[in-house]
């Protein structure tokens, strides 16, 4: 291993610095209990109280000159009450008393002049967590900016120096920040959250003037340990870049599709958006009534794992207090529940899944090995290495989405395809998912290896290729 290669993990195992996160979460809790006398005094029947405190690092490089070095440390606190069915919010970022009982004072004023809402009102008690556990999501790295600089410059160096044909950088990149968050309610429930996050990024340009392409690479951790070092990050740019070169059109066709893992969770992405409470009561999702539904081939699950230990996204409960839960939203193929908070759950005549605040870590099946057999699985058609626009529609399900990747023939890739469009039905795509790979990216808590839909319409613009 190289000097360059040790350099993040020598940094990583670092003495580390007086750790003061448990105390500073008792104070955040004192403050939230503080919060919740004054709203109780104020003749609020109910209220929540959320407060936070972040802090963090980043730095920015380019063409082996230091670009920007921000620090940050923000905190935030949010209030909400209720009287009756009616509601009110105010936020602050002071901590002295007057301006705590502004907060709160402002927030009873706006919820004594609202309608009634029959859905406005916290979780119910008997649904608030009981066990606090931790997941294994604090690792705070002690990186000052003058060796973060240095960590983000060798890895742009490193990705300059591994093929002659990157003759330019949009820089690389490095931070590291740290969270500390309670919330606290009126049914007597305080919890406590703490996380760091990490990541190291590069982006390089391949060729010169109209030939130009541009690609590159990152790493993402709650621990500096599971980041990948930067010459690995740089190299790796640095080859998706060089790979990019001289693209091709492909014949407008339907064609096999095979998004790869880090274009794949987005498909997920849009699964969740179509089940999730709001669009579901505004009728806002062509996925309404749809509970209990075969959308996926029967091989196919998706399960919410909320306690994996350093998952991206675990947590006891949500952002309502509610006990988390591992449970399948897909089993067999088959639609099992949508993604409700209270307020939703209310509007729809059902029960919160614990999912205020947004899903917990979640898992899909794989049928397939790695990308090589999802590739051979595949034989002919388009792999996608990135996505660009917007074009899901989650009331209609239409997707429409600019797309780069290769071209593959007899599972093997042959050349880069620009400049094309796949389209389809999202609820077509589901059930003509052919393959789910075990090339899970880890860098997100939607943990999908690649997955291969059997026919989706490129528009490619091209009289040749395909």
């Amino acid at each position: 291993m190289s000097t360059k290669d040790r350099t993040l993990n020598a940094t990583a195992t670092s003495p580390a610095l007086y750790d003061d996160s448990r105390e500073r979460l008792d104070a955040l809790s004192g403050l939230s209990q503080r919060l919740l006398e004054l709203a109780r005094d104020r003749g609020a029947t109910q209220a929540e109280v959320s407060c936070s405190e972040e802090a963090g690092l980043s730095v920015n490089v380019r063409m082996g000159e230091v670009e920007t070095v921000e620090s940050t440390r923000d905190r935030g606190i949010a209030v909400t009450v209720y009287f009756g069915r009616r509601k009110g919010s105010a936020s602050t970022a002071d901590l002295r008393e007057e301006s705590l009982v502004a907060t709160v004072e402002q927030a009873c004023a706006i919820a004594r002049y609202t309608e009634d809402d029959p859905a406005a009102g916290l979780a119910d008690a008997s649904l608030m967590a009981r066990d606090l556990a931790e997941f294994d999501s604090w690792h705070p790295w002690d990186v000052d900016a003058d060796r973060a600089i240095d960590l983000a410059l060798a890895c742009e160096q490193a990705g300059r120096d591994a093929d002659a044909r990157v003759e330019n950088s949009d820089g690389a990149s490095l931070s590291s920040g740290r969270s500390l968050s309670v919330y606290a309610n009126s049914h007597g429930f305080v919890g406590g959250e703490r996380g760091t996050h990490h990541s190291l990024g590069c982006a390089l340009i391949a060729g010169r003037g109209d030939a130009m392409q541009r690609d590159g690479w990152y790493t993402f951790g709650l621990a500096s340990a599971d980041l990948e070092s930067p010459v690995a990050v740089g190299r790796r740019a640095a080859e998706r870049a060089v790979s990019r070169l001289s693209p091709r059109g492909l014949r407008t066709g339907d064609y096999p599709v095979l998004f790869a893992a880090d274009m794949a969770r987005s498909l997920i992405g849009h699964l969740i958006g179509a089940i999730s409470g709001g669009a579901l009561y505004r009728g806002a999702s062509f996925l309404v009534d749809s509970m209990g539904t075969q959308l996926f081939p029967s091989w196919l699950s998706i399960d919410e794992k909320p306690f994996m230990r350093r998952g991206l996204r675990s947590a006891a409960f949500d952002a309502e207090g509610v006990a988390t839960r591992e449970s399948a939203i897909v089993a067999d193929g088959v639609l099992q529940r949508y993604v409700l908070g209270s307020y939703s759950a209310r509007k729809l005549g059902l029960e919160t899944t614990a999912n205020a605040g947004g899903v917990h870590n979640l898992e899909v099946s794989a049928n397939a090995g790695g990308l090589d057999d999802v590739l051979s699985r595949m034989g002919r058609g388009l792999l996608v290495t990135e996505l660009m626009g917007h074009g899901a529609n989650t009331t209609t399900g239409d997707y429409s989405r600019g797309a780069a990747g290769f071209w593959v023939e007899d599972g093997q890739l042959q050349y880069p395809v620009d400049g094309v469009t796949v389209a389809g039905n999202l609820r077509e795509m589901f059930t003509r998912i052919d393959a789910v790979g075990s090339d899970v990216d880890p860098r997100s808590h939607v943990r999908t290896g690649s997955i291969l839909v059997s026919r989706m319409t490129v528009a490619g613009g091209s009289t040749d290729g395909g």
